[in-house]
């Protein structure tokens, strides 16, 4: 089986409703996203795929939908109060984790056709989390 890694960044916001500690606070990340995909066999050039290929699919998905942006749990009062004064955002039906988002990414890139094994969210050094196929 052949992998291939491919290492992207995105900045976002986000706040965790309930949590007893600093990230029940609006905060950001400076975020890297490791997207790992996997074949049984390299095409005629040689390649899983071609990383300039992988980067620009990808980097389309996390431009228009996470980088630069505030994720918020649905439900959030931040929701109400960023759209009253016409900010924008995102609110998700899960709380913005780690976990969540590698998630997202994961199914997101899956059903754009990359053959993906596995995602791993950097949240900050040092702190990943990852989702991927068994």
């Amino acid at each position: 089986m052949f992998r291939v890694t491919q290492e992207l960044r995105f900045c976002y916001g986000h706040r965790l409703l309930g949590h007893p500690g600093k990230c029940a606070r609006l905060h950001g990340h400076n975020a890297r996203v490791f997207l790992v995909l996997r074949a049984a066999s390299v095409d005629a050039k040689g390649m899983v795929i071609d990383f300039d290929v992988l980067e620009q699919r990808a980097r389309r998905y996390l431009d228009e939908a996470l980088d630069h942006r505030m994720l918020l749990q649905q439900g959030d009062p931040a929701c109400a109060a960023l759209a009253g004064i016409g900010e924008t955002f995102v609110a998700l039906e899960v709380p913005p984790t780690a976990e969540n988002l590698a998630k997202l990414i994961f199914e997101q890139l899956l059903r754009a056709g990359l053959p993906l094994a596995e995602v791993r969210l950097e949240e900050q050094p040092g702190s990943t989390a990852s989702y991927g196929s068994p």
